[in-house]
């Protein structure tokens, strides 16, 4: 078979056992090839002659199983369930608007957080007030005391 080998397929499957090779000596017991190793393999094995393909270290078949890999790899979107995690800044901001205005209600710190620059949404607000354990609006503004309210007045 190798007399009727010519130079170039000669070349090529000196390259690929050298390869192969280096790949041996450089994980005993399992042989572990990185993507380079993948690449290069792939790219020589197609250069052989068809009779000593299937006699190599990679075979057709797992070059194939590396591109469905690859392939697969690229289309499949990796997604969490559910929704974002609220930035802890963003709750803090908003703990501390409900606590400090009781008269405001979802909407109302939406807005001033939208004014700020943060796009939250109502229900947003009110689950980080439920988690929280902040009343909604109504049920806060009855519990605004004089010293509260002067508080807030000194504040602004």
């Amino acid at each position: 078979m190798l007399l009727r080998s010519t130079s170039a397929a000669k070349d090529v499957e000196i390259l690929v056992l050298r390869h192969e090779n280096a790949v041996l000596r450089r994980a005993n017991p399992n042989p572990r090839l990185d993507w380079a190793d993948r690449v290069v393999l792939a790219a020589l094995i197609r250069l052989l002659p068809r009779a000593l393909r299937a006699h190599r270290l990679v075979t057709p078949a797992t070059v194939l199983g590396w591109h469905r890999r690859l392939v697969a790899r690229h289309w499949t979107h990796r997604s969490r369930p559910g929704r974002p995690p609220v930035d802890v800044a963003v709750a803090r901001l908003v703990e501390q608007m409900a606590r400090d205005n009781p008269g405001w209600g979802y909407q109302r710190i939406r807005g001033e957080l939208r004014g700020l620059g943060h796009d939250v949404g109502a229900s947003t607000i009110r689950r980080i007030l439920k988690r929280l354990g902040v009343a909604p609006a109504p049920q806060r503004r009855d519990h605004t005391t004089w010293r509260r309210f002067l508080r807030t007045l000194r504040h602004r």
